[in-house]
């Protein structure tokens, strides 16, 4: 049997050189007789497998496998989704500014991003994109659209779009085009509101590189606003940045304390990450708040909260994802997500899932149990539409718009202990 050297096992040839050396010294080591069979294993299916096989293929497939056989949080990423994953943490990306949503066979514009180059060409929400350079858009996916809409700024590319409201038909859709010039679109990751009663509050959508800078402005301009305490709201914050969580506690937590510890599979691979000795906000009154859907970072952020007493937390039981994860470049421009460690808030608790057991994730102090049905809803309307020349507004219409339970709690919870400050300091009547 021929095994045909092309450049797609050059990798796979280095990896056996390195491991002849190791087999020699243990000879337990079965590492070099498993490598040689996934070596055979592309040779024979090179030479003998019925249809013609791009190589890079069958390895991307091979690394995508070895991937998936340790958790569901390890994976291997070709260079495209390598580059998107780069750009969700970097918290921006150089494009043209939209996000977009799939109605039917259309991709179509769930709101231009405020500032945005679409933004200011007057590109609006449901416009439905026909066309990206020439190049039909109906039934195209959002990864290839995505990956035809990005580029580097200061390159043009051409939208044909197609307006109309869909209450008149199809009939009443009218073709206009856009050329627009692509530039760097920050991600915004912070929604601030200023509530009654002098709460603020402030929606964390995912920990990026630029969290710490939206929400230090956020807190700063809610104060100039007259609020004393504050709602952090991580509902459905997946995480991300492990710095930018410990930086967003930081806020928070002075005096040096814990705010969660990794450790790898040695023991010598612990690392603490601490507060700085003062913090701007450690005495603003605080609650956080977490559902099915706040993981990672949201979850050290709450554990450590919830274990220096500094916040209340409501809501429902969080995921319980407590691996760290690395993001490792490969030489051809793809990468590989892995867990290198798992982290525990400053009690030692893991809240790391346990499917077998149901465990796992951060206990609210106070449980607020609200339906599917609802949280789907609520999600639906924290989406914000921007239109230029009009007042950004929810998605969803005031008229179809449900109670926010949770939020309601936290807030009363803030309200009533300025009234209790207010009572126990007041003067009394002999």
């Amino acid at each position: 049997m021929r095994t045909r050297w092309t450049p797609a096992f050059a990798l796979t040839a280095a990896l056996l050189a390195g491991s002849s050396a190791r087999a020699a010294k243990a000879p337990a080591d079965k590492t070099y007789e498993q490598l040689k069979l996934l070596v055979d294993i592309l040779g024979y299916v090179q030479d003998n497998y019925v249809d013609e096989m791009d190589s890079q293929k069958l390895v991307y497939g091979a690394a995508a496998g070895m991937a998936r056989t340790l958790d569901a949080y390890s994976q291997f990423l070709e260079p495209d989704m390598h580059r998107e994953m780069k750009t969700e943490t970097e918290g921006q990306f150089a494009g043209v500014g939209l996000r977009l949503n799939v109605k039917g066979e259309w991709l179509t514009v769930l709101t231009p991003m405020p500032g945005s180059p679409a933004y200011r060409l007057g590109m609006l929400p449901n416009d439905r994109i026909a066309e990206i350079d020439g190049v039909s858009a109906r039934e195209m996916d959002m990864t290839e659209a995505l990956k035809r809409l990005r580029g580097a700024p200061g390159t043009k590319v051409k939208l044909k779009v197609l307006r109309g409201p869909e209450e008149e038909g199809e009939g009443a859709w009218k073709s206009r085009e856009f050329e627009i010039v692509r530039e760097m679109v920050k991600i915004e990751s912070v929604v601030r509101l200023k509530l009654d009663g002098g709460v603020g509050y402030v929606r964390i959508i995912e920990f990026s590189a630029k969290t710490v800078d939206d929400l230090t402005g956020a807190l700063k301009q809610l104060k100039k606003e007259g609020a004393n305490s504050l709602v952090i709201d991580l509902r459905n914050n997946p995480g991300g940045l492990l710095s930018a969580a410990v930086e967003t506690a930081s806020l928070f937590l002075g005096g040096g304390k814990l705010i969660v510890y990794t450790q790898g599979r040695r023991a010598e691979n612990r690392q603490d990450f601490t507060a700085g000795p003062k913090a701007p906000y450690a005495e603003m009154p605080l609650v956080v708040l977490v559902n099915g859907g706040s993981a990672s970072g949201s979850e050290i952020i709450a554990g450590a909260m919830q274990d220096h007493k500094r916040a209340v937390v409501v809501g429902q039981r969080s995921y319980g994802k407590a691996s760290v994860q690395s993001l490792i470049p490969l030489p051809d421009g793809s990468g590989l997500r892995l867990p290198v460690a798992r982290y525990y808030t400053p009690s030692g608790r893991s809240i790391h899932r346990d499917e077998k057991h149901k465990t796992g994730g951060i206990s609210p102090d106070i449980a607020v149990d609200i339906t599917p049905e609802t949280e789907g809803r609520l999600y639906a309307q924290w989406e914000t539409i921007y239109a230029k020349d009009e007042k950004p507004r929810s998605a969803v219409k005031s008229e179809d718009s449900v109670r926010d339970e949770a939020l309601d709690r936290a807030a009363e919870l803030l309200k009533a202990r300025e009234v209790l400050g207010v009572l126990k300091t007041a003067p009394q009547t002999p």
